[in-house]
Protein backbone atom coordinates (compact mmCIF):
# COMPACT_ATOMS: atom_id res chain seq x y z
CA UNK A 1 0.00 0.00 0.00
CA UNK A 2 1.76 3.68 -0.96
CA UNK A 3 0.34 6.97 -0.84
CA UNK A 4 1.64 7.93 -4.30
CA UNK A 5 -1.91 7.06 -6.02
CA UNK A 6 -3.73 8.94 -3.48
CA UNK A 7 -5.22 12.43 -4.46
CA UNK A 8 -3.75 15.13 -1.66
CA UNK A 9 -6.95 16.08 -0.20
CA UNK A 10 -7.63 12.07 0.73
CA UNK A 11 -4.67 11.09 2.08
CA UNK A 12 -5.72 11.93 5.62
CA UNK A 13 -8.32 9.55 5.45
CA UNK A 14 -6.80 7.03 3.64
CA UNK A 15 -3.82 6.84 6.08
CA UNK A 16 -6.44 6.53 8.52
CA UNK A 17 -8.27 3.86 7.60
CA UNK A 18 -4.64 1.93 6.84
CA UNK A 19 -3.77 2.53 10.48
CA UNK A 20 -7.66 1.76 11.95
CA UNK A 21 -7.27 -1.69 9.72
CA UNK A 22 -3.96 -2.95 11.01
CA UNK A 23 -2.98 -1.39 14.16
CA UNK A 24 -6.74 0.45 15.43
CA UNK A 25 -8.55 3.02 15.11
CA UNK A 26 -6.67 6.63 15.39
CA UNK A 27 -6.93 10.08 13.75
CA UNK A 28 -4.39 11.81 12.56
CA UNK A 29 -3.12 14.75 11.46
CA UNK A 30 -0.40 15.63 8.48
CA UNK A 31 2.16 18.17 8.62
CA UNK A 32 1.30 18.56 4.92
CA UNK A 33 -0.97 16.30 2.86
CA UNK A 34 0.96 17.86 -0.73
CA UNK A 35 4.22 16.23 0.65
CA UNK A 36 3.12 13.76 2.70
CA UNK A 37 4.06 9.95 1.98
CA UNK A 38 3.70 6.75 3.31
CA UNK A 39 3.77 2.78 2.37
CA UNK A 40 2.57 0.20 4.44
CA UNK A 41 3.11 -3.88 4.10
CA UNK A 42 1.39 -6.24 6.26
CA UNK A 43 2.25 -9.64 7.03
CA UNK A 44 -0.72 -11.97 8.72
CA UNK A 45 0.18 -14.82 10.96
CA UNK A 46 -2.98 -15.89 12.04
CA UNK A 47 -3.87 -14.42 15.87
CA UNK A 48 -0.50 -12.40 15.07
CA UNK A 49 -0.02 -9.64 12.68
CA UNK A 50 3.77 -7.67 11.36
CA UNK A 51 3.23 -5.03 9.96
CA UNK A 52 6.09 -2.67 8.41
CA UNK A 53 5.23 1.06 7.73
CA UNK A 54 7.11 4.24 6.46
CA UNK A 55 5.36 7.50 6.80
CA UNK A 56 6.52 11.77 6.91
CA UNK A 57 5.67 13.69 9.56
CA UNK A 58 1.84 13.21 11.41
CA UNK A 59 0.65 13.53 14.76
CA UNK A 60 -2.28 11.03 15.93
CA UNK A 61 -4.52 9.92 18.94
CA UNK A 62 -6.45 7.07 19.86
CA UNK A 63 -9.38 9.09 22.01
CA UNK A 64 -11.66 7.66 24.73
CA UNK A 65 -14.41 7.67 22.03
CA UNK A 66 -12.31 5.69 19.23
CA UNK A 67 -11.78 2.79 22.41
CA UNK A 68 -15.43 2.68 23.21
CA UNK A 69 -16.21 2.43 19.37
CA UNK A 70 -13.90 -0.28 18.55
CA UNK A 71 -11.37 -1.58 20.32
CA UNK A 72 -9.27 -5.00 19.30
CA UNK A 73 -7.66 -5.63 22.18
CA UNK A 74 -4.20 -5.74 20.84
CA UNK A 75 -0.91 -4.91 22.18
CA UNK A 76 1.49 -3.49 19.56
CA UNK A 77 5.15 -3.83 19.39
CA UNK A 78 6.98 -1.52 17.70
CA UNK A 79 10.87 -0.93 16.87
CA UNK A 80 11.76 1.82 15.06
CA UNK A 81 14.61 1.55 12.37
CA UNK A 82 14.70 5.01 10.88
CA UNK A 83 14.13 8.69 12.48
CA UNK A 84 12.36 9.70 15.71
CA UNK A 85 9.11 9.42 17.00
CA UNK A 86 7.40 10.11 20.57
CA UNK A 87 4.56 8.24 21.86
CA UNK A 88 2.52 8.92 25.23
CA UNK A 89 0.06 6.78 27.40
CA UNK A 90 -1.12 5.91 30.55
CA UNK A 91 0.87 8.79 32.42
CA UNK A 92 4.38 7.48 30.51
CA UNK A 93 6.21 9.26 27.65
CA UNK A 94 8.91 7.91 25.69
CA UNK A 95 11.38 9.65 22.96
CA UNK A 96 12.29 6.99 20.41
CA UNK A 97 15.65 6.56 18.05
CA UNK A 98 16.42 4.09 15.40
CA UNK A 99 17.18 0.64 17.39
CA UNK A 100 14.49 1.26 20.15
CA UNK A 101 11.25 -0.31 20.68
CA UNK A 102 7.88 0.53 22.25
CA UNK A 103 5.27 -0.73 23.36
CA UNK A 104 1.44 0.37 23.13
CA UNK A 105 -2.29 -0.75 23.71
CA UNK A 106 -5.21 -0.69 22.48
CA UNK A 107 -7.31 -1.10 24.95
CA UNK A 108 -5.96 2.87 26.02
CA UNK A 109 -5.78 6.09 24.89
CA UNK A 110 -2.55 7.76 23.27
CA UNK A 111 -0.80 10.26 21.49
CA UNK A 112 1.93 9.99 19.26
CA UNK A 113 4.12 12.25 17.02
CA UNK A 114 6.95 12.12 14.08
CA UNK A 115 9.17 14.52 12.00
CA UNK A 116 9.19 18.11 12.19
CA UNK A 117 5.19 17.65 14.40
CA UNK A 118 7.61 15.55 16.91
CA UNK A 119 10.87 18.56 16.87
CA UNK A 120 12.59 16.29 14.57
CA UNK A 121 13.70 17.11 11.00
CA UNK A 122 11.33 18.25 8.59
CA UNK A 123 10.11 15.51 5.90
CA UNK A 124 12.39 12.65 7.88
CA UNK A 125 10.76 9.56 6.68
CA UNK A 126 9.67 7.63 10.10
CA UNK A 127 10.66 3.49 9.43
CA UNK A 128 8.86 1.16 11.86
CA UNK A 129 8.07 -2.09 12.08
CA UNK A 130 5.12 -3.52 14.65
CA UNK A 131 4.33 -6.78 16.03
CA UNK A 132 0.66 -6.84 16.31
CA UNK A 133 -0.19 -9.40 19.65
CA UNK A 134 -3.89 -9.85 21.20
CA UNK A 135 -3.15 -9.06 24.43
CA UNK A 136 -5.08 -12.31 25.90
CA UNK A 137 -2.43 -14.42 24.40
CA UNK A 138 0.81 -12.62 25.96
CA UNK A 139 1.68 -14.87 28.79
CA UNK A 140 2.39 -11.99 31.21
CA UNK A 141 -0.13 -10.34 33.78
CA UNK A 142 -1.92 -7.41 32.30
CA UNK A 143 -1.20 -5.57 35.07
CA UNK A 144 2.64 -5.89 35.36
CA UNK A 145 2.63 -5.76 30.94
CA UNK A 146 1.10 -2.14 31.84
CA UNK A 147 4.27 -0.81 33.55
CA UNK A 148 5.78 -1.26 29.65
CA UNK A 149 3.40 0.89 28.12
CA UNK A 150 5.51 3.91 26.49
CA UNK A 151 8.47 3.75 28.02
CA UNK A 152 11.85 3.34 25.37
CA UNK A 153 12.69 -0.02 25.23
CA UNK A 154 16.18 -1.36 23.91
CA UNK A 155 15.77 -3.11 20.42
CA UNK A 156 19.38 -3.36 20.38
CA UNK A 157 20.83 -5.74 22.41
CA UNK A 158 19.61 -9.24 24.54
CA UNK A 159 15.91 -10.43 23.21
CA UNK A 160 15.00 -7.24 21.98
CA UNK A 161 18.08 -8.02 18.99
CA UNK A 162 16.53 -11.60 18.74
CA UNK A 163 13.01 -10.26 18.30
CA UNK A 164 13.79 -7.83 15.84
CA UNK A 165 15.86 -9.92 13.67
CA UNK A 166 13.52 -12.58 13.63
CA UNK A 167 10.72 -9.83 12.79
CA UNK A 168 12.73 -8.85 9.85
CA UNK A 169 13.62 -12.13 8.52
CA UNK A 170 9.70 -12.36 8.58
CA UNK A 171 9.06 -9.62 5.79
CA UNK A 172 11.79 -11.45 3.92
CA UNK A 173 10.93 -15.05 4.02
CA UNK A 174 8.10 -15.83 5.12
CA UNK A 175 6.31 -16.01 1.82
CA UNK A 176 8.48 -18.95 1.20
CA UNK A 177 6.27 -20.89 3.91
CA UNK A 178 3.88 -23.29 4.11
CA UNK A 179 0.80 -22.72 6.18
CA UNK A 180 1.88 -25.09 8.69
CA UNK A 181 4.89 -23.41 8.95
CA UNK A 182 3.41 -19.88 9.12
CA UNK A 183 1.32 -21.06 12.50
CA UNK A 184 4.88 -22.08 13.88
CA UNK A 185 6.02 -18.73 13.04
CA UNK A 186 2.88 -16.88 14.62
CA UNK A 187 3.55 -19.11 17.88
CA UNK A 188 7.60 -18.38 17.67
CA UNK A 189 6.50 -14.55 17.59
CA UNK A 190 4.52 -14.77 20.67
CA UNK A 191 6.94 -16.53 22.61
CA UNK A 192 9.81 -14.37 21.48
CA UNK A 193 7.56 -11.11 22.66
CA UNK A 194 6.25 -12.62 26.07
CA UNK A 195 9.82 -13.26 26.31
CA UNK A 196 11.06 -9.54 25.79
CA UNK A 197 8.37 -8.47 27.88
CA UNK A 198 9.20 -10.63 30.67
CA UNK A 199 12.92 -9.65 30.26
CA UNK A 200 12.04 -6.01 31.07
CA UNK A 201 9.79 -6.74 33.61
CA UNK A 202 12.13 -9.25 35.77
CA UNK A 203 9.36 -12.14 35.14
CA UNK A 204 11.22 -14.65 33.14
CA UNK A 205 10.24 -17.29 35.56
CA UNK A 206 6.59 -16.55 35.32
CA UNK A 207 6.32 -17.72 31.19
CA UNK A 208 4.96 -21.25 30.97
CA UNK A 209 7.55 -23.71 29.87
CA UNK A 210 6.67 -24.13 26.53
CA UNK A 211 7.27 -20.54 25.84
CA UNK A 212 10.61 -20.15 28.02
CA UNK A 213 11.51 -23.17 25.57
CA UNK A 214 10.84 -21.48 22.05
CA UNK A 215 12.46 -18.30 23.10
CA UNK A 216 15.27 -20.28 24.53
CA UNK A 217 15.78 -22.09 21.00
CA UNK A 218 15.92 -18.94 18.98
CA UNK A 219 18.33 -17.50 21.61
CA UNK A 220 20.23 -20.55 20.83
CA UNK A 221 19.81 -20.49 16.93
CA UNK A 222 20.24 -16.57 16.93
CA UNK A 223 24.09 -17.32 19.02
CA UNK A 224 24.66 -20.43 16.56
CA UNK A 225 24.41 -17.71 13.64
CA UNK A 226 26.89 -15.09 15.36
CA UNK A 227 29.42 -18.02 15.80
CA UNK A 228 29.56 -20.13 12.82
CA UNK A 229 32.91 -18.34 12.15
CA UNK A 230 34.56 -20.24 15.92
CA UNK A 231 36.04 -23.85 14.79
CA UNK A 232 35.37 -24.15 18.73
CA UNK A 233 31.78 -23.79 17.82
CA UNK A 234 30.13 -27.56 18.54
CA UNK A 235 27.11 -29.03 20.72
CA UNK A 236 28.70 -28.94 24.13
CA UNK A 237 30.01 -25.73 23.35
CA UNK A 238 26.51 -24.04 22.88
CA UNK A 239 25.32 -26.38 25.76
CA UNK A 240 27.64 -25.07 28.12
CA UNK A 241 26.84 -21.49 26.44
CA UNK A 242 23.17 -21.45 27.34
CA UNK A 243 23.91 -23.14 31.15
CA UNK A 244 21.84 -26.70 29.83
CA UNK A 245 22.85 -30.38 29.60
CA UNK A 246 23.62 -31.91 26.27
CA UNK A 247 20.24 -33.78 26.46
CA UNK A 248 18.33 -30.63 27.11
CA UNK A 249 20.38 -29.11 23.92
CA UNK A 250 19.51 -32.38 21.47
CA UNK A 251 15.52 -32.31 23.02
CA UNK A 252 15.26 -28.82 22.34
CA UNK A 253 16.13 -29.71 18.37
CA UNK A 254 13.91 -32.65 18.32
CA UNK A 255 11.09 -30.27 19.75
CA UNK A 256 11.69 -27.94 16.78
CA UNK A 257 11.36 -30.99 14.11
CA UNK A 258 12.77 -31.22 11.00
CA UNK A 259 15.09 -34.19 11.85
CA UNK A 260 17.99 -32.20 12.36
CA UNK A 261 20.68 -32.61 14.81
CA UNK A 262 22.37 -29.87 16.48
CA UNK A 263 26.14 -30.90 14.70
CA UNK A 264 24.14 -30.99 11.41
CA UNK A 265 22.24 -27.49 12.33
CA UNK A 266 25.74 -26.03 12.39
CA UNK A 267 27.04 -27.60 9.51
CA UNK A 268 24.55 -26.62 7.49
CA UNK A 269 24.78 -23.08 8.59
CA UNK A 270 28.39 -22.82 7.64
CA UNK A 271 28.09 -24.42 4.53
CA UNK A 272 25.47 -21.48 3.74
CA UNK A 273 27.72 -19.40 4.27
CA UNK A 274 30.46 -20.47 2.61
CA UNK A 275 28.40 -21.32 -0.64
CA UNK A 276 26.94 -17.61 -0.47
CA UNK A 277 30.74 -15.63 -0.27
CA UNK A 278 31.92 -18.19 -3.09
CA UNK A 279 30.14 -16.27 -5.51
CA UNK A 280 30.15 -13.11 -4.42
CA UNK A 281 31.78 -10.93 -7.05
CA UNK A 282 33.73 -9.28 -3.96
CA UNK A 283 34.97 -12.24 -3.08
CA UNK A 284 35.99 -14.50 -6.36
CA UNK A 285 39.55 -13.93 -5.84
CA UNK A 286 39.53 -14.95 -2.21
CA UNK A 287 41.26 -18.51 -1.75
CA UNK A 288 38.58 -21.48 -1.17
CA UNK A 289 40.41 -22.53 1.85
CA UNK A 290 40.29 -18.88 3.73
CA UNK A 291 36.81 -18.94 2.82
CA UNK A 292 36.15 -22.14 4.42
CA UNK A 293 37.78 -21.07 6.93
CA UNK A 294 36.33 -17.95 7.87
CA UNK A 295 33.15 -20.04 8.39
CA UNK A 296 34.62 -22.55 11.16
CA UNK A 297 36.29 -25.46 8.68
CA UNK A 298 40.13 -26.00 9.37
CA UNK A 299 40.34 -28.43 7.07
CA UNK A 300 39.97 -28.04 3.06
CA UNK A 301 39.33 -31.61 2.40
CA UNK A 302 36.10 -32.09 5.07
CA UNK A 303 35.05 -28.89 3.78
CA UNK A 304 35.21 -29.99 0.12
CA UNK A 305 33.41 -33.44 0.89
CA UNK A 306 30.95 -31.55 2.80
CA UNK A 307 30.27 -28.91 0.31
CA UNK A 308 30.17 -31.67 -2.85
CA UNK A 309 27.55 -34.31 -0.70
CA UNK A 310 25.06 -30.72 -0.64
CA UNK A 311 25.59 -29.07 -3.81
CA UNK A 312 26.89 -31.67 -5.86
CA UNK A 313 29.83 -30.60 -7.04
CA UNK A 314 33.43 -29.25 -5.61
CA UNK A 315 33.45 -25.50 -3.92
CA UNK A 316 35.85 -24.93 -7.42
CA UNK A 317 33.55 -26.01 -9.41
CA UNK A 318 30.88 -24.31 -8.26
CA UNK A 319 32.75 -21.20 -8.04
CA UNK A 320 33.56 -21.58 -11.83
CA UNK A 321 29.86 -22.38 -12.72
CA UNK A 322 28.79 -19.32 -11.03
CA UNK A 323 30.98 -17.35 -13.28
CA UNK A 324 30.15 -18.55 -16.04
CA UNK A 325 26.26 -18.49 -15.81
CA UNK A 326 26.45 -15.16 -14.06
CA UNK A 327 24.78 -16.09 -11.03
CA UNK A 328 27.43 -14.19 -9.10
CA UNK A 329 25.17 -11.36 -9.87
CA UNK A 330 22.16 -13.07 -9.44
CA UNK A 331 21.57 -16.21 -6.86
CA UNK A 332 22.19 -19.77 -6.65
CA UNK A 333 23.99 -21.50 -9.40
CA UNK A 334 21.08 -23.05 -12.34
CA UNK A 335 21.04 -26.27 -11.91
CA UNK A 336 23.03 -26.95 -8.44
CA UNK A 337 20.78 -27.50 -5.07
CA UNK A 338 19.81 -25.12 -3.35
CA UNK A 339 19.95 -27.04 -0.33
CA UNK A 340 20.72 -23.92 1.87
CA UNK A 341 17.03 -22.83 2.25
CA UNK A 342 15.96 -18.98 3.93
CA UNK A 343 17.85 -17.90 7.10
CA UNK A 344 13.86 -17.97 8.54
CA UNK A 345 13.75 -21.35 8.11
CA UNK A 346 17.18 -21.88 9.45
CA UNK A 347 16.02 -19.63 12.50
CA UNK A 348 13.43 -22.06 12.55
CA UNK A 349 14.43 -25.71 12.05
CA UNK A 350 12.11 -26.19 8.57
CA UNK A 351 14.49 -25.90 6.41
CA UNK A 352 15.56 -29.75 5.39
CA UNK A 353 19.89 -29.13 5.06
CA UNK A 354 22.03 -31.44 6.03
CA UNK A 355 21.57 -34.80 6.88
CA UNK A 356 23.17 -35.61 10.45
Amino acid sequence: MSSEAVPARDRTEWYQDVIAQEVAPTRLMLADTDSFRAEAAVLELGRVRVSRFSYTSLLSWRTPELIRRSDPERYSLAFMTQSTMWISQRRSHAELFAGDAVLFDSSHPFDAGTGSMAGGPDGALVRVVIVSLPRDAVSLPPDRVDRLLARRLDGRTGMGAILGQFVTALETHAGDCLPHELEQLADTTLALSSAFLASRLDSYGDLPAETRARALLERINSFIDHNLGDPALTPRAVAERHHISLRSLYLLFQGQGGGESVAASIRRRRLERCRADLVRPELLAAPIHSVAARWGFNSAAVFGRAFREVYGASPREYRRQAVLTGATATGPVAGAEAGAGTQLRALHGTSKGVAS
